[in-house]
């Protein structure tokens, strides 16, 4: 056979090899069940990431100036080369005392789960946690600046599936003590704040309620110390935090996020 169509068919047999692996790829991703990360779905991924942000709460303790911050779901992340997907991050942010920050993060890890092989280690950029939280789902932590540690779950980029299942429950008594914040604060009444919640480990459930955008002219320590019964938590230039019982209120002038939110920890 002369080189030229030999060559030919040596071309027409390649492009037809890559469209069959194209075509079992396909196949595979579609109807073969869940072996790695990238095939079980955001729908399945979701409620494991519920519940480690649960287990970081109760981990931080009863006593911990915490809040659930609102879930992130960032869409248009590729999972495979013929399929689009989302990643759901949900976070915990805690406030503590300058210069406790590794105190801190050192016994979070302490109190979760053994399987999550939790550890702290010291970077560059300071004391940093990381935890498996199982199912591919991960776990971060480290300072976020004045005196806050962000706790991070992520699930990476998975297949939507049916969506993500986010967790729902009726507000309670942090809604009042919100309510009681913001106006001490002089702002505006709320008829429904941002409500974030996260199943605890030994059962109910940890609810933030939250209003973003805080402005006041009035200092935060002026306004919310008559609420302060106890006196403040936390008291910075720009973040005030008391407790009211079980419940945990902070309001921040930060500029990053300007907000006021109360939280019910796990019991």
């Amino acid at each position: 056979m002369p080189a030229r169509p030999r060559r030919r068919w040596l071309l027409v047999a390649t492009v037809a090899w890559a469209l069959l692996l194209a075509l079992l790829t396909w196949l595979s991703v579609r109807d073969d069940p869940p072996t790695v990360r990238e095939q079980r779905s955001l729908a399945e991924a979701g409620p494991r990431a519920d519940r480690a942000t649960g287990e970081l709460a109760a981990a931080a303790g009863p006593s911990a100036l915490l809040e659930l911050t609102p879930p992130q779901l960032d869409r248009g992340c590729r999972v495979t080369p013929f399929a689009d997907g989302a990643a759901l991050t949900r976070g915990v942010e805690v406030a503590v005392a300058e210069g406790g920050e590794r105190e801190l993060l050192d016994r979070i890890a302490e109190r979760l789960p053994a399987r999550w092989r939790a550890g702290v280690r010291l970077t560059p950029d300071g004391p940093r946690l990381r935890a498996d939280a199982g199912e591919f789902v991960a776990v971060d932590g480290r300072p976020a600046g004045d005196g806050r540690i962000r706790l991070t779950v992520r699930t990476g980029c998975r297949p939507l599936g049916d969506g993500y299942p986010s967790v729902s429950a009726p507000a309670g008594a942090e809604t009042a003590a919100l309510a009681d914040a913001l106006r001490a604060l002089g702002q505006p009444a709320q008829a429904a704040p941002h409500l974030v919640s996260a199943p605890c480990p030994g059962g109910g459930v940890a609810r933030t309620a939250r209003v973003d955008g805080l402005t006041t002219s009035t200092g935060l320590a002026v306004a919310l110390g008559p609420l302060a019964t106890g006196g403040p938590a936390l008291e910075t230039a720009d973040t005030y935090a008391y407790r009211t019982g079980p419940l945990t209120v902070l309001a921040t002038t930060a500029v990053e996020s300007p907000r006021v939110s109360a939280t019910a920890p796990c019991a």
